[in-house]
């Protein structure tokens, strides 16, 4: 990774100012205040592995709280959830009415959309990971029930998150493109079974019909390229009724049907917008993503998108951005 901040070789006086002047100016402004008069330290560094964002933060004695224009900074990005990794010290949080203390291995979500407050008291050092929403939410539902909701340490799961992430931070320089991306996908879902695996034993606030409709989206976003996947064959995988299922979508606002192809387009405009797949057929391109053929492919994209895939590819590469994220 590399160092993007630090206040070695600043003043012990002004350090704690250069800090804060570094979050207006490149992070998100925050308020800000020292715990106690020990020396204030601080240190960044970050890489982008198959795109998805790490930042490694190394805090002493500072509590932070968003404000207004927290929310509303230009460097905020509501796009995404931030996975906070524990890998020294403490960190205390609270966000959504929920407090919480993490150690080193805990993993907990922090929502872009709503104010919280973090407190490093001493030394710690965390591991920051930005995860397209859509990834956890489509999976386990809004981001409220995730924050203040940490995946212990001690849960299986997590261990193996907390080894794959933390060995990828370091070594994804060294990957190429291609299997940056596919390892940046796994972390993704290393990630949410973590939080689906401390969901799981959050009995009594997750009731059996959540976890039903909690598995039943997990099946489709590990399943979105098979073509014949349909409500049918997911109630089946989930051992409920179709009337059943369909009536835990409907509840929640949704559509069996809609969740997949919706989940299937975004991750066909995602692969039209990787630079990576430049070469890679549409039809290709539309088989992966679990469509049959690409007639209808391109009719789905053109209702979703306003204009074919082809379109779309060559608007990407003209102006160097995706629509959408």
């Amino acid at each position: 990774m590399k160092e993007v901040f630090t206040t070695d070789g600043v003043q012990e006086s002004d350090r704690f100012q250069h800090w804060r002047e570094i979050c207006e100016d490149r992070l998100v402004p925050m308020a800000q205040k020292r715990i106690n008069d020990e020396p204030f330290e601080a240190r960044i560094s970050g890489a982008s592995i198959g795109g998805l964002n790490f930042t490694n933060f190394e805090l002493r004695n500072v509590r932070a709280e968003t404000i207004s224009r927290s929310l509303n900074h230009k460097n905020n990005k509501p796009e995404v959830l931030f996975i906070s990794l524990v890998i020294s010290g403490s960190v205390k949080s609270e966000q959504n009415d929920r407090a919480i203390v993490d150690f080193p291995g805990d993993l907990s979500v922090r929502d872009t959309n709503t104010p919280w407050v973090i407190e490093h008291a001493g030394h710690s050092e965390v591991l920051a990971i930005e995860v397209p929403r859509y990834r956890l939410e489509s999976v386990l539902g809004p981001a409220r029930g995730l924050t203040g909701l940490p995946a212990n340490s001690r849960l299986p799961t997590t261990s193996l998150a907390r080894s794959f992430l933390c060995d990828l931070s370091r070594m994804g320089d060294q990957l190429t493109p291609s299997a940056a991306e596919r390892m940046a996908s796994i972390g993704i879902d290393l990630i949410t079974a973590s939080l689906a695996e401390r969901l799981a034993i959050q009995v009594p606030e997750v009731s059996y019909e959540t976890l039903i409709l909690q598995r039943a989206k997990s099946y489709i976003a590990q399943n979105l390229s098979d073509p014949t996947l349909d409500p049918t064959k997911i109630a089946a995988q989930g051992g409920v009724s179709l009337r059943r299922l369909q009536n835990l979508f409907q509840k929640s606002g949704d559509s069996i049907a809609a969740s997949i192809w919706r989940q299937r387009l975004e991750m066909a405009e995602k692969q039209i917008s990787d630079p990576v797949n430049i070469r890679l057929s549409l039809s290709e391109l539309a088989y992966r993503c679990g469509f049959a053929d690409q007639a209808h492919f391109s009719n789905r994209f053109r209702a979703r998108f306003g204009m074919s895939p082809r379109e779309y590819r060559h608007m990407v590469l003209s102006i160097g951005s995706p629509l959408v994220r």
